[in-house]
């Protein structure tokens, strides 16, 4: 068959998005720092862009609307803020030079020397800041301390360095032999040492080994928790009370005493000296009550006012052969820029949008709490705003809103449904926390079941299986029955 090359005209339908809407699409899904984050780089690329000046933004409008179950769009006021003055003059303000030079009453002493010594003034605030002292950080401080030889310095760094994220040695003796060329009596007394320091327990091959350091350390080596640690740990994780006893010779009491005193132990040497940072999670939308109804606004603190610089956008419109390149530069740069704040304003219009519709579902969680969610998905908001699956499920994505019950993730709000006995669907995560409820309340000498719970569902009209029972208390962090019986509880 011969081949030859032809022209063929055809029509036919394609999806083809944008540059324009592609930015859209992807302001949409930024969490509120991730678009101030964005914003500021644009304003640093794009010089047609600029942020509006103080006095334009003590106009500038914020979405603030309350629930109004007859109103589908959200309605835009003019608000302004009885305090602005007070805020423009903290606006304006050179913090740069203020930190500079003023003191803190903590750390005037540190001010006075620094002033004494260069007189040049305090030193910059930054520069005082302070890391998080690691777990390593403090052992090798504390090994350092210590009266050893150098050998011995050596083969501790290199123990101390083999910590795993538990604060337990991950390798065996032999390797830190070999690493160190060091004999197994040398290593051992040093690894004997480090256990001992701050915390005790630290560099421990195992729990029990972990375990009998800090018993050792409070002067209860010979003690009855020590032989159960030694020789009974997994009968105390199972609560085999009887059987330790009677092969302890000791009574129940005794052995459940011993228990308690076991628990007040760390398992983990490490933890207090995480490197993760706890972050303050900032919400992207607020969610108040005022009066009898609530009112939702968007947060857009430190998202700078945007506006076309009127320069840039004369010089766009000049006419003429030599500057044509940058005339056409210059119209590139203001058309961005135009798009730019109009796909900020279509985000935040969807943002409150998608959120005025969750909570009108959800009106009741924002009275009653986590028990009271219903059942929602995707398609029950996109349907409400007139907009596709996927854009609410971008508008939603890492966004947060601080309600009345509390700070919570949007997308907490769409829940699976659970079918009940009269009719009526509720929320998985409203069957947790009845869950979470019956546990709190169960005698802890005889803790429920997961079948036992599942009964106790049923009663209240909730039939589920006693897997899904076990499943939803493992998403929870609940132990088994077995492991929550305190056999010798005292009230």
């Amino acid at each position: 068959m011969a081949l030859e090359i032809r022209q063929v005209q055809k029509l036919a339908q394609q999806l083809v998005m944008t540059p324009q809407l592609q930015q859209a699409i992807k302001l949409l899904q930024l969490s509120r720092l991730e678009l101030q984050e964005m914003v500021s780089q644009e304003l640093q690329e794009n010089p047609a862009l600029e942020e509006a000046p103080v006095e334009e933004s003590q106009a500038t409008e914020q979405i603030r609307s309350e629930v109004q179950p007859d109103s589908p769009e959200p309605t835009i006021e003019l608000v302004i803020n009885r305090e602005q003055s007070v805020v423009d003059k903290i606006g304006t303000m050179d913090w740069q030079e203020y930190l500079d030079t003023h003191s803190n009453d903590r750390h005037g002493s540190l001010t006075a020397e620094a002033t004494a010594d260069d007189g040049e003034g305090p030193p910059s605030w930054e520069n005082s800041l302070t890391k998080k002292t690691s777990l390593e950080d403090h052992l090798i401080w504390q090994l350092r301390l210590s009266k050893i030889t150098e050998r011995e310095e050596s083969i501790g760094l290199y123990i101390i360095g083999n910590l795993d994220e538990n604060g337990y040695l991950a390798l065996p003796l032999d390797d830190v032999c070999k690493a160190t060329e060091s004999a197994p009596e040398e290593v051992q007394a040093v690894l004997k040492r480090i256990q001992f320091f701050d915390p005790v327990g630290v560099a421990a091959r195992d729990l029990r080994e972990c375990l009998l350091a800090q018993l050792e350390n409070l002067s209860l080596a010979d003690s009855l928790a020590a032989r159960i640690v030694a020789d009974f740990l997994p009968h105390l994780e199972s609560k085999r009370y009887e059987k330790m006893a009677r092969d302890l010779g000791v009574t129940i009491d005794e052995i459940a005493e011993a228990a308690h005193q076991i628990a007040s132990l760390e398992p983990k040497p490490s933890r207090g000296y995480e490197q993760d940072e706890v972050r303050t999670v900032l919400p992207d939308v607020f969610v108040e009550k005022i009066g009898n109804e609530y009112v939702i606004y968007l947060n857009d603190d430190g998202v700078p006012r945007l506006r076309i610089s009127s320069l840039y956008r004369r010089m766009a419109g000049q006419e003429g052969v030599a500057e044509e390149q940058a005339r056409q530069y210059l119209q590139e740069k203001v058309r961005a820029a135009t798009w730019l704040i109009k796909s900020i304003q279509q985000r935040q219009q969807t943002l409150y949008r998608v959120t005025q519709s969750i909570f009108k579902f959800q009106q009741e969680f924002l009275d009653h709490g986590v028990k009271a969610l219903k059942p929602m998905v995707l398609r029950d908001v996109a349907e409400d705003i007139h907009m596709h699956e996927s854009t609410v499920s971008r508008a939603t994505a890492n966004k947060y809103v601080h309600t009345p019950q509390g700070l919570f993730e949007l997308k907490h709000f769409f829940q699976s449904a659970i079918a009940v006995k009269n009719g009526e669907d509720v929320a998985s995560e409203s069957v947790k926390e009845k869950i979470r409820e019956i546990i709190s309340k169960e005698d802890p000498r005889k803790p429920y079941s997961d079948q036992h719970i599942a009964v106790l569902l049923s009663d209240d009209s909730i039939d589920i299986a006693r897997r899904t029972v076990a499943k939803y208390r493992e998403a929870m962090g609940i132990l088994p029955s077995s492991k929550r019986r305190q056999p010798y509880f005292r009230k």
